[in-house]
Parts: C-alpha cells; structure tokens; sequence
C-alpha cells in the first residue's frame, strides 16, 4: 500500500460518514479503542434481553395456564348446573312421594280386593310407580336404609330402639325416606337406630 492510498481512504471515509451525528462517531470509536468495555455492554444487554423473553415466557404460561383453569371451572359449573338444576323442585315433590306412599300403604286389603276399588288402587299404584320413573330419569334415587348400619351421611337417626335381634348402630325403623340427586344428598332418610337393652 502506498502513501497516496491512505488519504483517499480517509477521504472516502469522511464522505461516507458527513451527516452522522458526532455521538455515534465517538461510541464506535470508543468501542473500537476500549476493546472490552463495548462487548461487555452488548453482553449485558444482550442477557438483559434473554431474562425478559423468559420472564415473558413464564407470564405466558402462567396465563395459558390461569385461562385452562377458569375454562375447567366454568365447563364444571356448567355441568353442575345441569345436573341439579331441579333440586329445589326435587326437593318438594319429595313432600307429594311421601303423601302418596302413606296413601298407598293406608289401603286395607279388603279395598284391595274389592271390584269397585280396585281401579282407585291401581291408579294410585301407578302414579307412585310413574313418579319412581320420572325420579329415576332425572337422576334421582332413593337412599336404602332399612337394615344397613347407619350412614351419618345419608341418614338422620331420629330415635334408638332398643333391640335383641339387631347390631347396635343398625337401622330397623324407617320414619322418612332419604333420597340422593345423582351423587349429591337430597334429603336424609329420617330413622330409627337399634341400641342394646338396658
């Protein structure tokens, strides 16, 4: 290279540069004479950058996350909604069952058996075994009580009899039958435990 070449290249450099605001000429110059201290700057920036995308990253996923879990919850709302939507109504036909059940086992044999009554009682009949029908559709069912031990869960012991022939905590009186809505309680059965004798 000889000497002519080195002030037409700073010419051109000149040139090149007319317009660029004295700021940047300093930077790059510093940069390219403090050789360390620009690439530790662009390293810091550089992670500063890396530390914002992977706490972006997170708030991303926590938010997918937050958006999964309400979606979980509103689908289980929906749902329960579906399925005991009818327990309040449930809840007062349970009072029509009752009457009906007591008018059913009210008949006497003799109406039973007589030509003008029987019609009357086979209606009745019916209608109880409609309503067990229609219960059984919508997910209702009645709770078994007599015999089994007692199930502070479904059952509500109302008395205690004494009783030679039963385990103590069995029970052997049903006063009011108990009923669940699919897996949920509806009303307890009302009943009477056996005790030992005094």
């Amino acid at each position: 290279m000889n000497d002519n070449d080195t002030p037409r290249e700073d010419a051109a450099k000149e040139e090149e540069l007319k317009g660029v605001p004295e700021e940047f000429l300093e930077d790059s110059d510093n940069a390219q004479d403090e050789s360390g201290e620009g690439s530790d700057q662009v390293a810091e920036a550089l992670e500063a950058l890396r530390n914002d995308l992977e706490t972006a990253k997170q708030d991303v996923l926590y938010a997918r996350a937050e958006t999964q879990n309400v979606r979980r919850r509103a689908e289980k709302d929906v749902a329960d909604a579906r399925n005991y939507a009818a327990t309040g109504f449930a809840r007062d036909v349970l009072s029509v069952w009752d009457n009906l059940s007591r008018a059913v086992g009210a008949i006497p044999d003799s109406l039973r058996e007589d030509e003008k009554m029987k019609g009357l009682v086979a209606g009745i009949e019916a209608t109880q075994r409609e309503l067990e029908k229609v219960f059984k559709q919508h997910g209702i069912t009645r709770i078994a009580s007599q015999g089994m031990p007692l199930d502070p869960n479904q059952h509500q012991a109302m008395m205690e009899v004494p009783s030679d022939e039963h385990e103590p905590g069995t029970i052997v009186q049903e006063m009011q039958s108990g009923w669940m809505i699919k897996d949920r309680l509806l009303r307890p059965a009302m009943v009477g435990v056996a005790k030992k004798p005094d």
